[in-house]
């Protein structure tokens, strides 16, 4: 067993995107893997108090330890309610 893992960080802004590979160490919490990466630096519009993250397209708290070969994601809100545009395509389409 070795002292560190690999894990991935995956980002979409509207400025642009990132997916990069990083090393941790064993027992390193997902907040500290981001700051780790660097995409906080990157796309200073990301706030962990209102940006949701997860694990592979689960969500996740920041002080979820990660295993070897884990994609953190950044989630951005959400700029609709799903459901309202739902309505408004089904009403444009009939």
């Amino acid at each position: 067993m070795t002292d560190y893992l690999q894990v991935s960080v995956a980002y979409v802004g509207e400025q642009g995107q990132m997916l990069r590979a990083i090393e941790v160490a064993r027992g390193t919490r997902l907040e500290e893997a981001l700051h780790q990466s660097g995409v906080l630096e990157r796309f200073p519009e990301i706030d962990l108090a209102r940006n949701k993250v997860g694990v592979f397209g689960k969500l996740a708290k920041l002080d979820q330890a990660l295993e070897d070969g884990d994609r953190i994601e950044i989630y951005r809100p959400l700029i609709a309610d799903p459901k309202a545009a739902r309505k408004r395509r089904a009403a444009g389409a009939g």
